[in-house]
């Protein structure tokens, strides 16, 4: 059995629309720099071929 304490109850935390907004527009420019980069083109195309792979298996 795992270390890790499993949680059955999950965590009601309802934060205001205004945090919601300004962590947004900090992490999709973020997000978007990434997927930009040779890294994370390089790790999308690998998602993709593992994506068409459980497609071929349905």
């Amino acid at each position: 059995m795992s270390d890790k304490k499993i949680r059955k109850e999950p965590h009601n935390i309802e934060l205001p629309q205004s945090i919601i907004d300004s962590f947004a527009r900090f992490l999709v420019p973020e997000i978007r720099k990434y997927y930009e980069s040779e890294q994370g083109q390089r790790e999308f195309e690998v998602w993709q071929k593992e994506q068409e792979g459980e497609e071929d298996n349905k």
